[in-house]
């Protein structure tokens, strides 16, 4: 199973707002766009929807951009995945025949199955979690003692 590039760079972006968030600062599309490698026109995009479903806010003016609504340990991966994805991958799935075959039965509940498993784990994880992870695989300042 494979997430979407939106739901990717969705995460990206989330995960620098959450490293600005302990200093309260905002941030500029464009700084996202930058340190992540993010298309601007995209970016504009995911953080529009990610603002609409209430996860980041903005401010206009010189000291304006974007931050999360809430601490990074608030937000589930899964909130994010929900307002960017929405919650009809689902439903596609198993209203796209109104006649269900033995065989499709069985295809859709090992389909719900895995739908289940990916919501547990993105449910359990947070942005603090993925902050963590990066500052722990790549710390941000080397210390040079001498």
């Amino acid at each position: 199973m494979q997430f979407s590039s939106k739901f990717e760079y969705t995460l990206l972006a989330l995960l620098e707002l959450a490293s600005a968030y302990p200093k309260g600062e905002f941030l500029h599309i464009r700084q996202i766009a930058a340190v992540q490698n993010i298309p601007s026109r995209y970016l504009e995009q995911i953080l529009a929807t990610l603002r609409n479903g209430g996860l980041i806010k903005s401010t206009r003016g010189s000291k304006g951009g974007y931050i999360l609504t809430r601490e990074p340990k608030q937000i589930t991966l899964l909130d994010a995945f929900r307002c960017i994805e929405g919650t009809s991958t689902i439903n596609n799935f198993t209203d796209s025949v109104l006649e269900v075959s033995k065989d499709r039965k069985i295809i859709q509940s090992l389909y719900l199955e895995v739908y289940e498993a990916i919501n547990a784990v993105l449910n359990k994880l947070t942005l603090q979690d993925l902050y963590e992870q990066r500052e722990n695989q790549y710390p941000s300042e080397l210390m040079y003692y001498i």
